[in-house]
C-alpha cells in the first residue's frame, strides 16, 4: 500500500516537474517513505498553494516550526495548549500546522476560505475539525467557542475592510480572556517598497497591494508595529510583540494578543 501512495505521488508531481526539476530528487524518500509523522502529504497544487514551494520537506518543516513558534509563544506568557483548548486555525491551508497538534489530545478546529484545502484536510487529517468559511465573516462557530485561535499569514492577504471584519469576527469566537496569535509583514519589507509605500508605513498607515485578489497570494498586506497596536487590535490587548517572530513564515512578525 505505502509503495502504491508513493507511485500516486509521484506521478502527481511529476506532471508539474518540468518547472520544478529541483525538488524531484529532495521529494523522493517522501514518496518511498511518508511523512515522519505518519499523516497524509497533501499533493503538489495544494502545497505551491500553502506554502509557496513543491518541496515537501520545507512543507513540514515550516509547518513544525510554526507549531513550535506558537508553543513557545504560548508558554513565555505561562500558558499551555490544555489550558487554551479549543484551538481553532483559522486559514488552516491544507493542514500544514495544524497536523502537529495530533497526539496533543486537545481540541483542535481548522477553518479556511478555499473548500478544496478544506476537503482535504477532512479527508486526510482525523485529529482536528475542518469546516470551510466565506471571504466575509461571519464563522459558523458560536460566541466564545474558543480559548486560542491562531491566524499565520492571514492578515497578510487581506485588505483594511475585511482585516477589520476578521478582527471582529475572531474577537466574537474568542471566550473572554482568550487569546489570539497572528502574524503580519513587517518592518523588514521596507526594502521592497516603493517610497510612497515607504513614507505610509512610516506614518503607521497599512500598505496594501493589490487589494482587488484579498485573500490570495497575490494580495500583500504590510503592517507597521503602531498600526497593530493602535487599530487592528482593537478590543485586545497586545501581550507580546517578537519582530520576525513567526519561525514558520520566515520574517514574519508575530503577536499574541489577550481578548479584553
Amino acid at each position: 500500500m505505502l509503495a502504491a501512495l508513493g507511485l500516486l505521488g509521484f506521478a502527481r508531481d511529476v506532471r508539474n516537474a518540468y518547472r520544478n526539476l529541483r525538488f524531484i530528487r529532495p521529494n523522493s524518500r517522501y514518496w518511498r517513505k511518508g511523512a515522519p509523522d505518519g499523516q497524509p502529504i497533501p499533493p503538489f497544487p495544494l502545497r505551491i498553494l500553502v506554502a509557496g514551494s513543491p518541496d515537501i520537506g520545507w512543507f513540514l518543516e515550516s509547518g513544525r516550526r510554526g507549531a513550535e513558534s506558537i508553543r513557545a509563544c504560548l508558554e513565555r506568557s505561562g500558558l499551555d495548549l490544555t489550558r487554551v483548548a479549543p484551538i481553532l486555525d483559522f486559514g488552516c491551508g491544507c493542514g500544514r500546522v495544524t497536523r502537529h497538534w495530533a497526539g496533543n489530545r486537545v481540541e483542535v478546529h481548522g477553518s479556511d476560505v478555499n473548500p478544496k484545502l478544506v476537503a482535504w484536510c477532512r479527508g486526510h487529517l482525523a485529529s482536528a475539525t475542518f469546516a470551510a468559511n466565506g471571504q466575509l465573516p461571519p464563522t459558523a462557530y458560536d460566541e466564545g467557542r474558543f480559548g486560542f485561535v491562531y491566524a499565520l499569514s492571514v492578515f497578510t492577504h487581506l485588505p483594511e475592510t475585511l482585516q477589520d471584519a476578521w478582527m471582529q469576527e475572531l474577537r466574537r469566537v474568542l471566550r473572554p480572556g482568550g487569546h489570539l496569535l497572528l502574524t503580519t509583514h513587517g518592518a523588514h519589507y521596507m526594502d521592497e517598497f516603493t517610497e510612497d509605500e515607504r513614507r505610509r508605513f512610516r506614518a503607521g498607515l497599512l500598505v496594501v497591494r493589490r487589494d482587488d485578489r484579498p485573500g490570495s497570494n497575490v494580495c500583500g498586506a504590510y503592517h507597521p508595529e503602531a498600526f497593530v497596536r493602535e487599530r487592528l487590535a482593537k478590543g485586545f490587548s497586545v501581550v507580546e510583540f517578537v519582530p520576525k517572530g513567526a519561525l514558520g513564515n520566515p520574517w514574519q512578525d508575530c503577536w499574541l494578543l489577550q481578548r479584553e
